[in-house]
């Protein structure tokens, strides 16, 4: 009896481990939501996810603002993804998805943007695709891609 409460705690996080391994296999798999009626698609229930549209209160984010020409900003903005490990899947029409994979389990996150250029605005949703926390990665994603983006205001 007293070996295996020294062995529970290694048990229990082989248990952890295999569910973490499995989440992440099925995190592979799938799509973004794509736009609905012209704009991002809402966030889910789950607070993994943050999107500058629709607003929900709990995971608004602000869109990304730029002035001059939105075909720079679109590019500089794309520069700015993939510089920060995203996999672009689509970019055209102004709509860009790509994906990103958190470190050590490798989850695949999806990453949307939408170029409103009648407001000088890129629209984003980051989201977790398994899970129900993301421990803040969606909203540090957008920050860091806000601020990548504004450095490279001066590569025009």
């Amino acid at each position: 009896m007293q070996n295996l409460f020294y062995a529970l705690p290694a048990i229990l996080a082989a248990i952890v481990l295999v569910r973490f391994a499995m989440l992440a296999i099925r995190s592979r798999h799938g799509t973004p939501p794509g736009l609905k009626d012209g704009m991002l698609a809402a966030c889910p229930a789950s607070p993994n996810c943050v999107c500058s549209e629709p607003l929900s209160e709990s995971r608004a984010i602000s869109p990304v603002t730029w002035s001059g020409h939105s075909g720079d900003a679109w590019r500089r903005f794309s520069e700015a993804v993939t510089e920060a490990g995203g996999e672009i899947q689509v970019d055209g029409d102004g709509y860009l998805w790509a994906t990103f994979r958190t470190p050590v389990f490798r989850f695949v996150d999806d990453f949307e943007a939408r170029l409103d250029a009648a407001s000088n605005v890129i629209h984003v949703r980051s989201a977790s695709r398994v899970g129900y926390s993301d421990f803040g990665t969606n909203r540090r994603r957008v920050e860091d891609l806000r601020r990548r983006f504004e450095s490279r205001a001066g590569d025009v």
